[in-house]
């Protein structure tokens, strides 16, 4: 019987894979390909701490239901897993070794506590005393002592030592590396024309003497490793703690998390390795992986700028949007027409603008917006207080929740009611994702409210990196059902059905969202029947959901064509059931893709929805989601024209097949760069208005 579809964590790994061949590409710049590990590196760690866990807790529980819900026997698909991990670990091995020639040839050397001149010994022994080692507590290892606790997302140094001359048995400890208080990379002084650095790591190691004067030991070997954990926590539904409560326990009981991977450098002493894995509590099963000597490659995301040769083009810089560069009011604007911002083509400025307009407005009344991360010193945040200061009433619906930023977003959520803002925290066993904003002001006898939809996180930082949309609007319909939804979020305990109903221009997880879409496949199945024209486009992160893939399945058989851009899973599979096969491809290149887009040929009245939801159950059906229909001729027209641009791309795109080869789109036509195809798009706008 022919297989239906991919599983989720496998074609997950396919996706990481992705980013891997972007580290490995030539034609990449060079600070760039390091980066790229650095997100390697960091997808991989999430994916052992949530994913990896999932599976393993599944075949811990034997329970029936999990073949159905990974698509797969866990553990069939576990075994996949280790398989495909350790093939990646080695294309990541010898991407790394191939990246370190290409940055001697720019003069750039990373050096080992071995490799120092006498310049930079002195340099690195007085830097250690200055700055480092109050950061550093050295732990002694036996079997006697329980093992101390090892954080998840630390990086540690062990150390097998003893003399030269004593012949008992070597003695273990281990230091965690203080990446938090020093940062991993330190520059060292050079010759001329030349950029010499060092790794935390290796600061630490070359003052081991130094560290354990008191034994007086003289041989020392260490190696680095580090533990992937169970970081997936369930919120319980016990009444009397309150949301906020539990999310502060799930996060400290992240330090309970069972070990998912332990990782240490192959040449680490071989007794050292067999303690920490005994003391872990590790086993055959579990995924342990001897690999070389630099982990922890997510810090390389903020590798120093050491390279002479990087300029950031020209179609890396955001400009601002033709309706907005004559720096007219934003407000004025969107009270005219609909706008829609492509971020990170588009500055992000207007939405700070906007905020900043209504908080210093008089006539405004009320903000009310949803938060999922916000950046670290936030403008929206900061707007918000303004608006606040100012004798606004302001709402912010801020979700506790997102996954690894809850910490963060308890921080604000202090910050916020300090300043007199209503914070709302979310709903029971429902995340709220949707990106939405109303602002309502009163003029004289008459109540004028605007805001936006979008597809992404609203923050100006992430902006700068993510490929997402924003829709400023004034239409009627779309702020009628935003105050639905805040009306909702502001009573979570009522009925969502009953309050968020009826609407318009959006459609709502997990209300009517699936439901509509279904309809709308239906519709071009009966088109494709008919002999009539059908075609859908969706474009999102994720398609997981059995549901809607049978359903693309079956337009698939009825003829529809149908094109996929998907840049991350992807568990559909081409049948030989299908009159054409779907067009599946990823885009992976220096931005991140994140926008949601929904295109369906609709009998020629085209039906166009931007979306914060991927077609997965965990969206569809357990998260407040919103897509908002897009009206004006002249967005559809250009959302029209950069979904085509995409499809196009045969330079960063890959096919998704059913082997999950990752090979790229090749053909004979003119070399086509989405990303930079889109900038210049976007960009003849400007002088086009």
């Amino acid at each position: 019987m022919a297989k239906k579809f991919i599983p989720r964590d496998v074609s997950w790994l396919s996706f990481n894979g992705r980013v891997l061949q972007e580290a490995a590409d030539e034609t990449v710049p060079l600070p760039l390909r390091i980066k790229f590990l650095g997100i390697f590196s960091n997808n991989l760690d999430e994916f052992f701490r949530v994913r990896v866990a999932g599976l393993k807790r599944a075949i811990d529980l034997k329970d029936k239901s999990a073949n159905q819900s990974f698509y797969e026997d866990p553990q069939l698909i576990l075994e996949e897993l280790n398989i495909r991990v350790i093939k990646q670990q080695k294309k990541f091995d010898n991407t790394w070794n191939r990246i370190q020639k290409d940055m001697a040839k720019q003069n750039v050397f990373i050096k080992t506590s071995e490799e120092l001149s006498p310049e930079q010994q002195q340099f690195v022994s007085e830097y250690y005393q200055d700055d480092v080692e109050s950061n550093v507590i050295p732990l002694i290892l036996d079997d006697v002592r329980p093992m101390p606790y090892i954080r998840d997302k630390s990086l540690y140094l062990g150390i097998a030592m003893g003399k030269s001359e004593w012949q008992y048995e070597t003695k273990f400890a281990l230091i965690e590396i203080p990446t938090s208080q020093n940062g991993r990379f330190v520059q060292l002084p050079a010759p001329k024309d030349e950029k010499h650095i060092i790794l935390l790591e290796d600061v630490i190691k070359f003052n081991l003497p130094l560290i354990f004067s008191y034994f007086g030991f003289d041989v020392f070997h260490a190696h680095v490793f580090k533990v992937t954990k169970d970081a997936e926590f369930d919120i319980d539904n016990d009444i009397n703690t309150t949301l906020v409560e539990k999310i502060s326990k799930g996060v400290k009981n992240r330090r309970k998390g069972k070990p998912t991977r332990f990782i240490f450098d192959q040449e680490m002493d071989p007794k050292l390795v067999e303690f920490l894995i005994k003391k872990l509590n590790l086993s055959k099963k579990d995924s342990i992986i001897p690999g070389q000597k630099i982990h922890n490659f997510k810090h390389f995301m903020d590798f120093p700028n050491v390279f002479k040769s990087y300029h950031q083009p020209q179609e890396r810089t955001s400009f601002p949007h033709p309706y907005f560069q004559n720096y007219e009011r934003v407000t004025d604007t969107v009270l005219k027409k609909d706008v829609l911002l492509s971020f990170p083509y588009h500055e992000f400025r207007p939405i700070i603008d906007l905020l900043r307009e209504a908080a210093m407005d008089p006539d405004v009344k009320t903000i009310q917006i949803t938060a999922y991360r916000l950046a670290s010193n936030s403008k929206v945040a900061n707007a918000l207080i303004n608006a606040a200061r100012n004798g606004k009433e302001v709402t912010v619906m801020l979700e506790l929740r997102a996954r690894f930023d809850e910490e963060n977003n308890l921080d604000w959520k202090e910050k916020l009611e300090l300043e007199g803002i209503k914070v709302l925290t979310g709903i029971p066993n429902k995340k709220v994702h949707a990106k939405l904003c109303v602002i309502k002001k009163r003029t004289g006898a008459k109540t004028i409210q605007y805001g936006f939809v979008s597809t992404g996180n609203i923050n100006e930082k992430t902006a700068k990196l993510y490929g997402d949309y924003c829709l400023l609007t004034s239409n009627r319909d779309v702020i009628a059902d935003i105050n639905k939804v805040f009306n909702y979020l502001r009573r979570p305990k009522s009925d969502p059905a009953e309050m968020i109903k009826n609407c318009k221009s959006l459609l709502i997880c997990p209300i009517d969202m699936r439901r509509e879409l279904l309809h709308f496949i239906d519709l071009e199945i009966a088109e494709a029947k008919a002999g009539r024209k059908a075609a859908i486009i969706v474009k999102v992160n994720s398609l997981s959901d059995k549901d809607m893939i049978k359903k693309l399945y079956d337009a698939a058989t009825a003829g529809v064509k149908i094109d996929l851009i998907i840049r991350g899973i992807y568990c559909a599979m081409n049948q030989k059931t299908f009159k054409s096969p779907m067009n599946a491809i990823s885009i992976v290149d220096e931005y991140l893709e994140h926008a949601r887009v929904m295109y369906f040929y609709n009998a020629g009245k085209e039906l166009m929805y931007i979306s914060s939801a991927d077609w997965m159950t965990r969206n569809l059906d357990h998260r407040i989601e919103a897509a908002v229909k897009i009206t004006s001729k002249k967005i559809k027209e250009d959302l029209k024209e950069m979904l085509y641009i995409q499809l196009t791309d045969n330079v960063k795109a890959r096919i998704l097949n059913n082997s999950l080869s990752n090979h790229y789109v090749e053909n004979k036509k003119e070399p086509c760069r989405s990303q930079i195809e889109i900038y210049n798009y976007l960009k003849r706008k400007i002088t086009d208005h």
